[in-house]
């Protein structure tokens, strides 16, 4: 059984999320303002483009240790992406952010079935990250989204 688990971001555990943060040089991977979690939330509330936009706290055991939002249009097939994600600076190099992600495809294979592909886009310049991706089973798709590399994993079995 993994010690990684998934849980929604809610008015019980919000503050957590926020409480969460990476190094100065990774801010400008994972997003624009700090605390990074801080414009994800926002996020979920706005709905950019309309999507549905569910924002997950990563637990090791029962503490928070990252986050990220899934953005979606329900019962697409395609249109499934994860942003933001990130693991706490405390916690990195542990292989949680590795767990995390398989955690995410069974959560996508169980609540989200019609989702045949899941998308993320990597800072230019993350070349960290586009291995992780890579090595995880993500593929560069070789087009840009809002100017950033867009990789994909299939999700049919």
């Amino acid at each position: 059984m993994s010690q990684i688990t998934l849980k929604r971001i809610t008015s019980e555990n919000w503050r957590e999320a926020i409480g969460l943060s990476v190094t100065v040089e990774q801010q400008e991977f994972v997003a624009a303002v700090t605390p990074p979690a801080a414009i994800a939330l926002a996020k979920a509330y706005i709905r950019p483009d309309g999507k549905m936009v569910e924002p997950y706290g990563v637990y090791h055991l029962q503490e928070m240790v990252g986050f990220f939002n899934l953005h979606y249009t329900p019962d697409s097939h395609e249109d499934y992406w994860l942003f933001h994600l990130f693991i706490d600076k405390r916690f990195q190099r542990m292989g949680l952010g590795s767990t995390a992600i398989q955690e995410l495809i069974k959560h996508m294979r169980e609540f989200h079935p019609a989702c045949h592909r899941l998308r993320l886009t990597v800072h230019p310049e993350n070349d960290a990250g586009k291995k992780f991706y890579k090595k995880l089973g993500f593929t560069d798709d070789h087009i840009l989204t809002h100017g950033e590399p867009t990789f994909s994993i299939s999700l049919k079995a």
